[in-house]
């Protein structure tokens, strides 16, 4: 990368160099056929799984004010917006731990506040992304992204060892909230009782078992040495959102044995029903 800190040229080099290859971008997208729809779906579940699942975290750390709708709808409306302009069609964008690090600190930080409170984070963390896009508009501007020259490769490999141990410690600690009492829940309810508890985690390390080992076995279906050639590359391109949909429909088994809320389930409010435009409103009159 060339080291530059003259305004505006980086962005100009950038926009230069993307633009002659923009159109084949979407062209070669658009003409793959069917060829395309294995990466997309693959792309898909592997970018809102993770922002299902720490949305699910942010709505607990955050007393409801963020849920997982909100993440989704977030990180829909910024991959629509970089696929376009970014020139990057292929671009994936999601929720990681840092992320939610950093939101749940802000709202310990607002509630604590007086003048801030619980309903004017949302104001508060506008305004801090806000911010946070002026300053990078600023970066980008001045070039300062050429200084990665100046950092080794080892660098970038501590962050996503950053990443990849957050995300398993998510994974580790939200099996283990599975046999314990959510927060903001009632401990009478007969779900809650110590029996359904355990029954509860037990069924929960074996769907959450079972999604791995089964999605990672199925990547693999191209060496297998049975089935026909068709098959095993259908099980290797859809194999993980098929597992997804299979431990999905597992877990609806025993709905009708057990009560109600075993196994746990997101709660995924309509942003249709009345009252529901609260979380999505800034500003309150």
């Amino acid at each position: 990368m060339e080291e530059t800190f003259v305004p505006f040229r980086g962005i100009k080099n950038d926009l230069q160099g993307r633009f002659m290859c923009y159109k084949q971008d979407w062209i070669g997208g658009l003409n793959a056929g069917f060829r395309i729809l294995a990466p997309t779906t693959y792309i898909f579940f592997a970018s809102a799984i993770p922002v299902i699942s720490f949305g699910e975290q942010l709505e607990r750390d955050t007393d409801g004010v963020i849920t997982a709708v909100q993440t989704l709808a977030s990180t829909a409306l910024c991959g629509i917006i970089h696929s376009i302009l970014g020139g990057q069609p292929l671009l994936i964008l999601g929720v990681a731990e840092p992320t939610v690090i950093m939101y749940t600190f802000m709202f310990n930080f607002a509630k604590n506040r007086p003048d801030l409170g619980s309903s004017l984070f949302l104001a508060w963390s506008g305004w801090v992304c806000l911010w946070t896009a002026i300053l990078l508009f600023l970066l980008a501007i001045l070039g300062a992204c050429s200084i990665i020259n100046r950092f080794t490769r080892i660098a970038g490999e501590l962050f996503g060892l950053l990443i990849a141990m957050l995300f398993m410690q998510e994974a580790i600690r939200g099996l283990i909230n599975e046999f314990n009492v959510p927060e903001r829940a009632n401990p009478a309810s007969a779900e809650f009782q110590p029996s359904w508890r355990f029954g509860n985690g037990m069924f929960a390390l074996v769907l959450s078992f079972g999604l791995l080992l089964t999605a990672l076995r199925s990547r693999k279906a191209r060496s297998w040495r049975y089935g026909s050639g068709w098959l095993r590359g259908f099980i290797a391109d859809y194999g993980v959102p098929l597992m997804v949909l299979l431990w999905t429909a597992v877990s609806y088994i025993p709905a009708s044995s057990v009560p109600k809320g075993i196994p746990r389930r997101l709660f995924s409010p309509n942003p249709w029903s009345p009252g529901a435009y609260e979380n999505w409103t800034v500003i309150k009159a």
